[in-house]
């Protein structure tokens, strides 16, 4: 009996050591990235947030915002680029570790976008942008005007819900990966309006590809602000934050700021208050 109970003890030890080990040792998202010296950013391409420049190289103020809070950190930034729909599942599953792409707080489906992700301090303003062709502009240009048009937005962005409630029926609303893809298809004739970041807008529509489009001042929804978001309960969100403060009393973000053209939409003194 007394050996029974001495190995009874001696397994309920064992996998006391077991269980603590596995549980002692997990390592925090911050002890990871530290350890491996890098962090993933999902992203989708679009000016200027993130984009390829004509060498092919990877430019854009989140992009070089991301490399300066690396660099802030003693770390490398990594960009990956992903299905926008899907942003959530590729944070969750380790995929990637921050959504750092024109990322804004609000709604999604009617749920808060801080129910999934915890967010760091806002850095930009923002606002959804209406799109259409050039050439009817002043045929779409009321809100009564765009009931029951067909609509295109990118999937699980804020511009979906605008898009929705522009057209009046979710059904007339088609969604893409990325903004990029949504604008193609009113360039295409297939959609009569988009709606997007204005961002994005201010870049890119009436130049290039996108020459036949038009910024359509018919609506103009409420502003928005950029954020990094990151996994929920994550202590990297606390070293980010840290390095965005400095980054901002240092001048980097202005700079920065300037050089895409986005000095009248940076937020000022960020983590000051």
């Amino acid at each position: 009996m007394k050996r029974i109970l001495t190995l009874t003890l001696a397994l309920v030890l064992v996998f006391t050591m077991m269980t603590c080990f596995t549980s002692c040792g997990e390592k925090s998202d911050w002890e990871k990235i530290e350890e491996q010296g890098f962090f993933y950013c999902g992203i989708t391409v679009y000016a200027p947030m993130n984009y390829f420049d004509e060498d092919g190289n990877l430019v854009g103020f989140d992009t070089e915002f991301a490399n300066a809070v690396a660099k802030e950190l003693g770390l490398e930034a990594k960009f990956q680029v992903i299905s926008w729909p899907n942003k959530y599942m590729e944070l969750n599953s380790g995929a990637i570790d921050l959504i750092w792409n024109g990322f804004t707080y609000g709604d999604e489906d009617g749920v808060s976008r801080t129910e999934y992700v915890d967010f760091t301090y806002a850095y930009l303003e923002n606002r959804q942008c209406l799109v259409t062709k050039a050439d009817r502009v002043n045929e779409l240009n009321t809100a009564e005007a765009l009931k029951g048009k067909k609509g295109v937005a990118e999937g699980g962005s804020s511009g979906e819900g605008v898009a929705i409630d522009l057209a009046g029926d979710e059904k007339l609303i088609t969604t893409f990966t990325s903004q990029a893809s949504a604008l193609m298809e009113l360039v295409a004739g297939n959609a009569d309006f988009a709606v997007i970041d204005y961002q994005m807008a201010n870049a890119m529509v009436g130049k290039g590809d996108y020459a036949g489009l038009s910024i359509n001042k018919a609506v103009e929804p409420e502003s928005e602000v950029y954020a990094i978001g990151c996994r929920k309960g994550s202590d990297l969100t606390a070293k980010i934050n840290e390095a965005i403060k400095t980054l901002s009393e240092n001048g980097t973000l202005a700079e920065l700021a300037e050089k895409y053209g986005l000095t009248n939409d940076l937020i000022q003194n960020i983590g000051s208050n």
